[in-house]
């Protein structure tokens, strides 16, 4: 007889499934291996004159009247929380006074009409149900780990308690209020208690009784040969898994007489029958089909557009960090001015903000404060004006930089502006920054002791001041001094119905985002001539510096 191949994978599975569990079937064959098996297998033409006839070992009927050899294979076909009494059961509960409870009494019932019946079909194949006592006392007693002299936690005591706690609970529990739903202080008991997860859950043993030929009943014989747990969110835990195309699985006993056994474990669940499948497609495609108008009525199915020829800007900023400044302790004061013409925000809308003070820390060579301060927001852009030569102002980003010293007074640091991309995506700016200079060192002295420092009257002088009507600006006479850089992180939107309606229109705004381009292009121009500009000055006060001899006249001519 060829070598049988078994199973030594004994590890739980968990499935889910979302039919009802009412619906599984399990079929478990149960097989004794013995050397008598092998020899009964033996062909009769192998069998010489002079050899003792085989039969005569074959072992004889029972007073029962069913043969031994009955009892050496057997195969039974289970269904969920099916209860199949074994012949320990039988013995006990004929018994009446060993009847404590109603459900003793009712197996007792059940057994008897078993005996006027004919008596059981199963002898060695038996069930505990979840209302049995051997489950709660096999959990109970189930150990975590593989040492002898295992001694159990609290949690693990506890959380084999959870099924006597639900078995015993009252009705009247769900009717008290809890009003402490969160516990501020918790106690170490407090914690201890519910730190255990109750998760509904039933349970169902497949036994088998191994003791040898006509001495079934006893405890010691009982084995466990499958396990199945499903909760109430459909999952089903078999331990060991459904045989299917592996080996099967194998049982030792143990004591004088060591026997081997075999078994199988088949889910023989009836599939369902087309009308059932489509009728549980519709409920499920109604649920969803609930379950989808229910997320619109929350979230609503109304997306706000734009007019025709109009352009949303929505900004997420950041004030990340300040860097470079004499002083510690700085602050950030920033708004964004908006052309007068074609742009405007909502009435709620703010459009300045102040940051948190803020200590500096030693980065390489700078003071480094960092803020990461956000703000966000929003304004439209209506374009009217179809020449050619018309370009769109684009929103400026003013900042300005304080300290703070001991006595609660501020001091400017320094004016900066940069103007917001015109394209969207995240964008990181840096804005170099510059105040005014007295030309006495009153100014600076007073700067240092007392506070305060030469101050814009009109934030907006730092670009182009709103009141400025001419053709050129002129700042000359103006002392100034460069100080440090503020760096913003900027996450721009644009928003226009030229991007999902007709040609013409879409046209139209592809103008308008032309021209915008052509204003960043200008904006670059101007950025790289004030870098100029800065670079003169930076020049020209380290001329100033110096001593008039060191001073060539050929430089005082370029200057």
């Amino acid at each position: 007889m060829a070598e049988a191949i078994w199973s030594a994978d004994t590890g739980e599975a968990v499935y889910r499934s979302r039919d009802p569990v009412r619906n599984l079937r399990l079929r478990v064959h149960l097989q004794r291996i013995t050397s008598s098996n092998y020899l009964h297998c033996q062909p009769a033409a192998q069998l010489g004159k002079d050899l003792i006839d085989l039969a005569t070992f074959r072992p004889h009927p029972t007073a029962s009247g069913h043969r031994p050899e009955e009892e050496e294979e057997e195969e039974v076909v289970i269904g969920w929380q099916e209860k199949l009494f074994s012949q320990f059961e039988v013995d006990l509960y004929q018994n009446e006074a060993a009847c404590q409870s109603p459900l003793d009494h009712q197996y007792r019932q059940e057994i008897l009409k078993l005996e006027d019946s004919g008596g059981r079909k199963n002898r060695r194949i038996f069930t505990y149900t979840d209302s049995d006592r051997y489950t709660s006392l096999e959990e109970h007693c189930q150990k975590m780990t593989t040492a002898a002299s295992e001694m159990p936690s609290f949690l693990v005591e506890r959380m084999a308690n959870v099924r006597r706690r639900r078995q015993d609970r009252r009705g009247m529990e769900g009717g008290i209020l809890k009003s402490r739903i969160v516990t501020w202080e918790p106690s170490e008991e407090f914690i201890r208690n519910n730190h255990v997860i109750n998760t509904p859950l039933q349970t169902m043993y497949i036994m088998a009784d191994l003791g040898p030929c006509g001495k079934l009943g006893y405890k010691k014989h009982e084995h466990v040969l499958c396990t199945l747990k499903v909760d109430s969110n459909g999952v089903v835990t078999v331990k060991p898994d459904f045989t299917g195309s592996k080996g099967p699985y194998r049982i030792e006993t143990e004591g004088e007489k060591q026997e081997l056994w075999k078994y199988t474990i088949d889910n023989v669940s009836s599939l369902a029958q087309p009308e059932e499948e489509e009728r549980e497609q519709r409920v499920f495609k109604d649920l969803y089909g609930r379950h989808k108008e229910y997320l619109n009525s929350l979230v609503g199915t109304d997306f706000e557009t734009t007019v025709p020829g109009a352009l949303r800007l929505f900004v997420n900023g950041e004030v990340v960090s300040a860097q470079g400044y004499e002083y510690d302790n700085l602050y950030v004061h920033f708004f964004v001015e908006l052309p007068a013409s074609n742009w405007s925000s909502p009435a709620f809308q703010q459009l300045s903000g102040i940051t948190q003070t803020c200590a500096t820390k030693s980065r390489g060579m700078d003071n480094v404060a960092y803020f990461s301060y956000p703000f966000t927001f929003e304004a439209s852009f209506l374009h009217e004006d179809e020449s050619v030569g018309a370009l769109p102002e684009w929103p400026v980003l003013y900042c300005e930089v304080l300290s703070l010293d001991f006595w609660q007074r501020y001091r400017v640091e320094g004016y900066g502006a940069v103007v917001l991309p015109a394209t969207p995506g995240s964008h990181t700016l840096t804005v170099s920054t510059w105040r005014p200079l007295e030309l006495s060192p009153v100014g600076e002295l007073r700067r240092f002791f007392i506070g305060g420092s030469l101050e814009l009257e009109d934030l907006s002088y730092v670009w182009i001041p709103g009141t400025f009507k001419g053709e050129r600006l002129s700042r000359f006479g103006l002392r100034t001094e460069t100080t440090g850089s503020v760096t913003f992180r900027l996450h721009c939107l644009q928003q226009s119905r030229a991007f999902m309606e007709s040609s013409s229109l879409r046209k139209r705004m592809r103008s308008v985002l032309d021209r915008l381009e052509g204003f960043s292009q200008q904006s670059s121009i101007h950025n790289v001539l004030e870098a100029f500009r800065r670079a003169r000055r930076r020049m020209q006060e380290a001329r100033e510096s110096l001593p008039q001899d060191l001073v060539s006249p050929s430089e005082t001519l370029v200057s």
